[in-house]
Parts: structure tokens; C-alpha cells; sequence
């Protein structure tokens, strides 16, 4: 279950559709964001679908860059006019008037001969069919997000079989964890009654001395408890997020930098080799955790 809604944000995706003569592609590129990052890219008389084309992502995406390309082919949706640009063919027979007195030329000038001067003629677009447009881009917008959303889900089974095996990794070191404290606070109390038994054998009035801040400070240097507690809590929630439907990225991340304090804690907590040994294989397990995490929609 966990596996098909979990999505990657990187993934390409791309759609071709031709109607009557037209075509239009879309192309989708997406890499991972924190936020849903939009950026469209259309033809300049068409700009004015900009919103719809956002629109239709909004409605598929939750988070990542997203790059869109939308190409334009075929002239059956535009009106067109062809243009003379007056001033400028006055000022070529004007020219020639005077190039054909300065050296006593004969002819004239033809229709033929202005049709081939540069610039006199233009042919512009006047209105654009885009209610014609509009369901073949809407088609062509959902091919290319269809295949889009293909590759990142496929993506997405990857990272969530990855983190699942990071969980069950973490479960095994929290075990091994707790299995090791009634060891390790064995050693802290023995630690404890040991610089007691010195203070006393020094005849140290305890209220004059830093004896009790050493027994505060081993005391609670040597319970891990609440931590381990917390810790086995975070991993229940990153278990539920794991199989949860929806953009569960930044949670997700959130949930690893809560687990990195609990770890940094019983890392500061500890100058047990064995304990510090599996803070250490934890502390791995939560970075690669991390890396993938960033990739999550």
C-alpha cells in the first residue's frame, strides 16, 4: 500500500497530441524542492494559458521543481494579415528617384521590384484560436503528467523499500540498545559509589564539596531511558507515515532530525564503547535515511 503512494519528486514526463494539423508537445522535468516550484515555458501568443497549465499541475503535484515545456505546431488556430509598411517603401523609392538622377538611369521601378524589397511586406498573427488550442494542450498536459507521475511512483517504491529497510535496521539497534543499558547502568552507579567512597575516605564534607554536582551529573549521564523511549516512539510514527497517503516528505524529514537529537543525546551520554559503537551504526542508518527522504514528495 505504502509502496504505490510513495513518490519520488524527480521524474520526466512528456505528452504529444495532434489535432487537424496541429500539434502540440509538452515536455516535464522535476527534480526535488521544497515547495511546489512551477515554471512554464510557452509559445509568446499563447501566454495567456500560463494559469491553466499551472492549474493542471497543481492538481497532480505537491512538492518539486517542476520545468515545463510547451511547443506549438501547425498555423490552423491563427488569424493572419499581411502588412506594407509605407514609410519604408517611400523612403526606398524615394532612394531610387534619387539613384537613378545622380547617374542618369533609365527605367522604372516595378511592382515586381518593390515585392523584393526587404521589410516592405509582413505577415502578422492577429488572433489566436485558443479555445481551439485549449483541449489539445489540456490532453497533451495530461499525457506528459501521467507519464511523469509513472516514473516518480516508480522512484518512489525504490526510496520506500530503502527506508523500510533503514527502519527495520534502527529497530534492531534499539533493541541492541536496550538490551545493553542495565549493563550501562550498572557501570554508572558502581562509577557513583566509588567516588562516594573516596570523598568519604578524604573525610570531605559533601555540602562543601563537588560531590554531589559529580553524582547529579553520573546520574544523569548514566539513564538513557527517556531517550530510548522517545526514540522507539519515532520510529512508530515514521512507520505510519511510511505506509500514509500523500506528500509525507517534509514530515518525514522532520521525524530524522528528531531522531538525530534523541541519538546526539545518548551519544553525549555515553563513554560506553559498546553504546557509543551503536550510536554510531545509528547515526548511519539515519544519514542515508536522510538522503533519501530529501527525494520524497
Amino acid at each position: 500500500m505504502g509502496v504505490r503512494w510513495m513518490k519520488s519528486m524527480t521524474g520526466y514526463g512528456k505528452g504529444r497530441v495532434e489535432k487537424d494539423g496541429t500539434v502540440v508537445h509538452v515536455e516535464l522535468r522535476a527534480v526535488n524542492h521544497r515547495f511546489l516550484d512551477i515554471h512554464v515555458k510557452l509559445p509568446a501568443s499563447f501566454l495567456s494559458m500560463e494559469e491553466a497549465v499551472r492549474n493542471a499541475v497543481k492538481q497532480e503535484l505537491e512538492r518539486g521543481h517542476i520545468d515545463i515545456s510547451v511547443m506549438i505546431d501547425g498555423d490552423s488556430f491563427l488569424e493572419k494579415r499581411v502588412d506594407i509598411d509605407w514609410d519604408l517603401t517611400d523612403q526606398y523609392i524615394h532612394q531610387w528617384k534619387k539613384l537613378k538622377s545622380h547617374y542618369d538611369l533609365t527605367g522604372e521601378m516595378t511592382i515586381d521590384m518593390v515585392s523584393k524589397l526587404d521589410d516592405v511586406f509582413s505577415v502578422k498573427e492577429t488572433k489566436e484560436n485558443t479555445s481551439y488550442i485549449k483541449p489539445v494542450l489540456d490532453e497533451a498536459m495530461f499525457a506528459a503528467l501521467r507519464a511523469l507521475n509513472k516514473m516518480r511512483s516508480m522512484e518512489g517504491e525504490r526510496i520506500w523499500t530503502d527506508l523500510q529497510a533503514r527502519v527495520r535496521a534502527m529497530r534492531a539497534l534499539l533493541k541492541r540498545m536496550e538490551v545493553r543499558r542495565p549493563a550501562f547502568i550498572k557501570e554508572y552507579r558502581d562509577r557513583i559509589k566509588q567516588r562516594v567512597e573516596e570523598f568519604s575516605r578524604e573525610f570531605i564534607d559533601p555540602e562543601e564539596s563537588q560531590l554531589l554536582k559529580e553524582i547529579a551529573i553520573l546520574s544523569e549521564k548514566g539513564d538513557v531511558t527517556e531517550e530510548l523511549t522517545r526514540m522507539d516512539s519515532h520510529l512508530l510514527q515514521v512507520e505510519r507515515l511510511l505506509n500514509e497517503k500523500g506528500a509525507v516528505g517534509r514530515r518525514l524529514d522532520f521525524m530524522i532530525q528528531e531522531m538525530h537529537r534523541e541519538v546526539n543525546t545518548i551519544g553525549s551520554k555515553s563513554n560506553d564503547s559498546a553504546l557509543l559503537e551503536i550510536v554510531i551504526q545509528w547515526k548511519n542508518e539515519l544519514e542515508k535515511m536522510k538522503e533519501q527522504v530529501q527525494n520524497v514528495e
